[in-house]
């Protein structure tokens, strides 16, 4: 049985640390290779930066970020943002980041998936859903959750690994900095469709729902942010409980 993984999450926008509820209310909470390093001290498994406001003309600011943060830190780390090409991908991988997060453009481009794993392998590509459940179903959304689509979650899912996805990185934007927990129906129904690793995101609030997206969610590691970058949990700590109810850790 493959140990699960804790993950903390990094918001980057003009070179900062930002954290925001339901995607919204954006505020500063510091240097993203300062919290970085911090959080591999702490005994983080890996690490996500996602530039949530990323164009073409700050690709060239990513990379600089990067090559820092490769630096820096000692564990595996991801890197997601405005990503929509080959030369996007090698340039992030070439500067140090161990895998990068793909989501819009892959939606608008299925195929990028298949050029993306084809020449890096699949074991270096994120695919990133923003979903938000919408009366009856879970729907894939656009642009930093800006743009809804017709798209259903877990069919996306399932057509993204066939195409090269080799983990995915679902956040609940019904959920997202709301501290209720994580969405654990939607989050279950991904880890059962697909093959390879899913990572819970959005709604961490108690070590106890780490808990429960590990046990009912049946995600492979789960994501946080706020609660990490306001020191309301700890990760050893967690790592900690999370051993005390028999949940496999790293660490």
């Amino acid at each position: 049985m493959l140990t699960k993984r804790i993950i903390p999450c990094l918001d980057i926008k003009d070179g900062k640390t930002v954290k925001g509820i339901n995607f919204e209310n954006i505020k500063n909470v510091g240097d993203p290779v300062e919290l970085g390093t911090y959080y591999a001290q702490q005994g983080a498994d890996e690490l996500v930066f996602l530039d949530i406001t990323a164009t073409n003309e700050k690709r060239k600011t990513l990379t600089e970020l990067v090559t820092r943060i490769a630096k820096n830190i000692n564990i595996p780390f991801t890197v997601g943002g405005g990503i929509s090409s080959v030369d996007d991908v090698s340039a992030l991988l070439n500067a140090g980041a161990d895998k990068v997060s793909v989501n819009t453009s892959a939606v608008k481009d299925p195929d990028l998936l298949d050029r993306l794993s084809k020449q890096f392998g699949n074991q270096c590509i994120v695919l990133a859903i923003d979903t938000k459940f919408d009366e009856v179903e879970w729907f894939v959304y656009l642009n930093g959750g800006r743009v809804a689509t017709n798209i259903k979650t877990v069919e996306w899912a399932k057509e993204a690994v066939r195409r090269g996805a080799g983990e995915i990185l679902l956040t609940s934007m019904n959920n997202d900095g709301t501290k209720n927990g994580f969405a654990l129906d939607i989050t279950r129904k991904v880890s059962e469709a697909v093959s390879v690793p899913v990572i819970a995101s959005g709604g961490a609030g108690s070590m106890q729902h780490f808990v429960d997206v590990f046990r009912e969610g049946k995600a492979d590691a789960a994501l946080a942010a706020s609660i990490f970058h306001y020191k309301e949990i700890e990760i050893n700590e967690l790592k900690i409980f999370l051993k005390k109810n028999n949940i496999q850790i790293r660490g």
